[in-house]
């Protein structure tokens, strides 16, 4: 061999050693080799086979193997292979993403194009390195699976290729048999057939079991697994990171960063092993370069595990747990129509639990998007709010005050925002949507006034007593009372009646319009509660329900008011889509028609006067913006609950305090009684939503009055027409009316006579009565007066109009018997040059006379101040003067500039008697006492029947005069503060009973 030949064998063999040792033919032979392999495990299997077809032994076998398997068409696996579990996704408003809801394992499905290529490339070659030469089986798996079977050999191994696995995952069972195992064949092999490698490899990734994410849930596919794992798409995976989920199907909980609770495993090293595998196996088969492979084998995986996140539900379990129970309720009716049954048939509870169980699965697998009303920024503020603010009161018996809110957009019935409660960890009861509590006075807008202006019964200026009454119920009678057993005007407008939360009025309205059912107007507004007593029950008008009511439908209810008329339900569902895109359900506005316009005009016009100078007018001062809104204040019985409901053109809006156990809220807490801090929630929630939205919250527009409201004159005594004896006595007010409702009547409420005054009040003088202690003026007409519930009133004489008790009105029932006899003499005392005595303990003394030296120099009123000024000198002594004329003997002789001129036996006699007048300031006489019509002898103090309790009206916003400092309530706190927490009940003259059992409702 010369030089050039040497050389040249020398240059081949270094090419050949170069060829043999590079990776690339190291690569290509393994190819090679498993090539023919495959083609001789082929040619064994088709000669065994062809064997035992040949005997007829095989075809025999196999076709015994899957001679139950149906022969599937393609839309048949198809919907067989995409049938895998997807978790729902909620938004919020405006298609904001809020999260996914509760599943036992959480699939977000993703199309392959979003997809890391390093992801797809690393399943491949982890798990299926040919998979885009094979046809859905690799031979040699299938001569094992045969080679076991017929050894029986005690290891049975799986399928190999994705297609495999997909079938096995979808459609068979994780069974290891051969009988499965030939079905597997058969339907990898239709599967190939069918559908393309990119389409059988998206719906692996979506189905592959990947352990747990960042919140401690089950997880499936990639894309779940990218977002739970290290908090980025699918798509926007790294390497390392796809290495890591790509090694999971192989053990997903073993090699799972974290731990159920949702906490990182200390000990990560079997991910990560597996990951470096899973690195290695990309790199042999070509998917990376050796740069890559070692530096993404360095790299420190364990800084992209995300830390623990909180689930939607554990962020807004209140949102999350009622747009469940909303959506499952949708989806049961939709579910029970397509099986051919009407909404009226899910009445019966069996068939009704069996779809609500059957919406909850679907909701929870089958993928659907839920679209809600709720603004999420709103939502936020208002939890904020919730969360700090400070006067919510005492915790009592380990309790604390609960609170309860909602925020309804009118037209629409949207909730735009809702509080369920302070702590859901403490409870989890909604208190918006589900605490079903009394009203208390929120119920007079919507059971009395609203519906009585509608049946022409009531208008804003229709007068009614406000005096203590009694009504007979068949039983004990009903004696509704004013917060604190005052606050009588003697009578009162309905306007007046609602601004200051009067019951006496409300209850009697109500009683002159209970037979035309006024709660049916409750159940067209959405109430759902009312009950067949409700209807029968007078308390209703004070908001005594069976039931009680939920602040949603309370709200809800007034939001009728602000749209002319027309109830919207309210809804936090606006639709449902499936994850093929359906709309299978879009929620449409329904108006129910309930109130005219100018019914429900008139009637948010007296809730203005609530707000602008009535029990909520503290809250105005409390507003970051200035609005229309007209609205009521309401407490129930025993102060449980402390409402405040809202509405301007564009929202309605409503707060409730309480206890979850009912205690009393009252007694000041930060300075603040129950109501104010009610009141003052209500403001700092609806000026956090302001912040958010003050185009919503604030619109630039006012209520409307619609046409057919007129305004006109009329008694203030009767709501008629004014006459010129009303005139005379100064009582013509004014308001609006319905026109075809306006008052047409002139007003006969007047008598022209003389009454006698005795203390605050007034009584019809005799013909006997001395002329010197009469006065002329006007007497209230009994036959024109049954209309103000005057048959109810326990004592005529004080149906009096209020403000004008300095005028000469009189009620001309209120009559003074004469006891038959000449009145006892007086005490007299004289002091500072004044001679002074108190009311005559017999209630049939109407004047006294003052005699100087023996002569009269002066009658004075038993209405006046009972004081006479004397002069210089002279001996003085004062007589008493009853009805009919009789005079008493002289009092004791008091002189002018002495102290007194009476024996000791008259100073004794004077310190008893002056004892006695204190008492007759205090107790009503008995044996003058007044006429009280049809029901003066009603024990006025019993407790009423329980079906009928009326509740408490304790709201101490009230503003005697609206111009002061409407933060100023000093004198309805204390006489709250007083009341100590026992029921008030209605005063008489005769005694007070702070303790009685009725409770006044706002």
């Amino acid at each position: 061999m010369n030089n050039n030949q040497k050389d040249r064998f020398q240059t081949v063999w270094k090419q050949l050693t170069r060829f043999f040792q590079s990776e690339k033919t190291h690569k290509n032979a393994r190819v090679t080799y498993q090539v023919i392999w495959n083609l001789t495990l082929i040619l064994i299997i088709v000669g065994i086979l062809g064997f035992s077809f040949a005997g007829g032994v095989g075809a025999g076998y196999f076709a015994a193997l899957v001679n139950d398997e149906p022969v599937r068409s393609k839309e048949d696996l198809k919907k067989d292979i995409y049938n895998y579990e997807e978790t729902s996704e909620v938004y919020f408003a405006d298609e904001v993403y809020l999260g996914k809801l509760k599943s036992d394992l959480e699939r977000e499905e993703v199309s392959i194009d979003k997809v890391s290529k390093h992801l797809k490339n690393a399943v491949i070659a982890t798990e299926d390195e040919y998979f885009y030469e094979h046809d859905g089986v690799v031979p040699k798996a299938i001569l094992r699976a045969i080679y076991q079977e017929f050894s029986n050999a005690t290891v049975q191994s799986g399928g190999s290729t994705l297609t495999q696995q997909l079938i096995k995952n979808q459609i068979l069972t994780n069974e290891v048999s051969f009988d499965r195992k030939a079905k597997e064949i058969l339907l990898a092999l239709r599967v190939e057939k069918f559908f393309e490698k990119e389409e059988i490899l998206e719906t692996y990734l979506n189905v592959s079991t990947l352990g747990r994410n960042s919140s401690g849930r089950n997880i499936a596919g990639v894309e779940s697994a990218a977002e739970g794992i290290f908090g980025v798409e699918a798509k926007d995976l790294t390497l390392p990171q796809s290495a890591f989920i790509a090694g999971l199907p192989q053990s997903p909980f073993g090699y799972t960063p974290y731990t159920q609770q949702g906490k990182l495993k200390e000990n990560q090293e079997p991910g990560i092993n597996r990951m470096k595998t899973v690195l290695k196996r990309m790199y042999s088969n070509g998917y990376i370069t050796k740069e890559e492979y070692a530096k993404a084998n360095a790299y420190d995986i364990t800084k992209d595990f995300i830390g623990k996140t909180e689930m939607p539900s554990e962020k807004y379990p209140w949102l999350t747990n009622e747009i469940e129970k909303r959506s499952i309720e949708i989806l049961s009716v939709s579910l029970a129509k397509e099986d051919g049954y009407e909404e009226k048939d899910l009445k019966n509870a069996d068939l009704k639990a069996q779809y609500l169980a059957l919406a909850d699965r679907k909701l929870r697998q089958n993928g659907y998007k839920v679209y809600t009303t709720v603004n999420k920024k709103i939502y936020d503020k208002m939890q904020e709010v919730t969360k700090n603010y400070p006067n919510y009161g005492y915790d009592k018996a380990g309790e604390p005050v609960e609170a309860g809110a909602i925020l309804i957009e009118n037209k629409t019935g949207k909730i735009i925002s809702f509080v369920g409660g302070r702590d859901f960890k403490r409870k989890q009861y909604n208190h918006a949507t589900a605490s079903l509590r009394s009203n208390g006075s929120t119920m007079k807008p919507l059971v009395i006034y609203g519906p009585g202006i509608e049946l022409g019964k009531i208008s804003p200026g229709s007068v009614s007593a406000n005096v203590p009454i009694s009504i007979p119920t068949g039983g004990k009678p009903w004696s509704p009372g004013n917060y604190g057993g005052g606050s009588y005007t003697g009578v009162s407008t309905a306007r007046e009646a609602l601004k200051n939360s009067y019951n006496i009025p409300a209850a009697l309205f109500y009683k002159k319009i209970i037979n035309l059912s006024p709660a049916s107007y409750l159940e067209k507004m959405g109430f759902s509660t009312v009950t067949k007593g409700d209807y029968s029950n007078l308390a209703l008008s004070l908001g005594a329900m069976d039931k009680g009511v939920t602040v949603e439908e309370n709200v809800n209810a007034y939001g009728t008011f602000a749209n002319s008329g027309e109830f919207i339900d309210a809804y936090m569902i606006d639709k449902i889509v499936s994850k093929d895109g359906k709309v299978i359900y879009q929620h449409k506005v329904k108006p129910v028609d309930v109130f005219s316009p100018q019914a429900a005009y008139l009637t948010l016009d007296m809730m203005r006067d609530v707000v602008n100078s009535g029990t909520a007018a503290s809250v105005r001062n409390r507003l970051a913006f200035s609005s229309d809104w007209a609205g009521k204040t309401g407490t129930s019985q025993n102060y449980w609950d402390a409402w405040f409901v809202a509405s301007n053109p564009n929202v309605s809006f409503g707060t409730w305090l309480g206890y979850d156990k009912p205690k009393s809220l009252q007694g000041t807490y930060n300075g603040l009684e129950y109501n104010k801090r009610n009141l003052y929630y209500w403001a700092d929630l609806i000026n956090a939503a302001y912040k958010v939205d003050p185009k919503l919250i604030d619109p630039d527009k006012r209520f409307e009055m619609p046409g057919g409201i007129v305004s006109r004159s009329f008694c203030g005594v009767s709501g008629l027409l004014p006459s010129s004896s009303c005139q005379k006595a100064g009582l013509v007010k004014s308001d609006l009316f319905i026109a075809k409702y306006a008052p047409s009547r002139a007003d006969d409420s007047f008598i022209d006579g003389q009454y006698v005054s005795v203390g605050s009040k007034r009584y019809a003088a005799l013909p006997q009565t001395p002329g010197e202690f009469k006065s002329g003026g006007f007497m209230l007409n009994p036959d024109s007066f049954a209309d103000i519930g005057l048959r109810y009133v326990v004592d005529p004489g004080s149906v009096i109009p209020g403000a004008e008790k300095s005028g000469n009105v009189v009620g001309a029932t209120a009559k003074l018997n004469d006891n038959g006899k000449a009145p006892d003499p007086l005490s007299i005392a004289i002091s500072n040059g004044k001679i002074t005595w108190g009311l005559h303990h017999e209630g049939d003394v109407v004047g006294y006379r003052v005699y100087k030296d023996g002569k009269k120099v002066a009658s004075i009123n038993a209405g006046e101040n009972l004081v006479y000024k004397v002069g210089s000198g002279g001996s003085y002594y004062v007589t008493a003067v009853d009805i009919v004329g009789k005079e008493s003997a002289p009092s004791q002789h008091v002189e002018s500039g002495a102290k007194k001129t009476s024996s000791k036996e008259d100073s004794a006699k004077n310190k008893d008697d002056r004892g006695k007048d204190k008492i007759v300031n205090e107790v009503k006489k008995t044996d003058s006492k007044e006429e009280n019509g049809p029901d003066k002898n009603t024990d006025t103090n019993k407790q009423p029947e329980k079906d009928i309790q009326p509740e408490k009206e304790t709201e101490t916003d009230k503003e005697k005069d609206p111009v002061q400092d409407k933060d100023q309530n000093k004198e309805n706190t204390d006489k709250e503060i007083q009341g100590n927490d026992k029921v008030q009940g209605t005063v008489n003259d005769q005694e007070q009973e702070t303790d009685k059992a009725e409770d006044e409702e706002e």
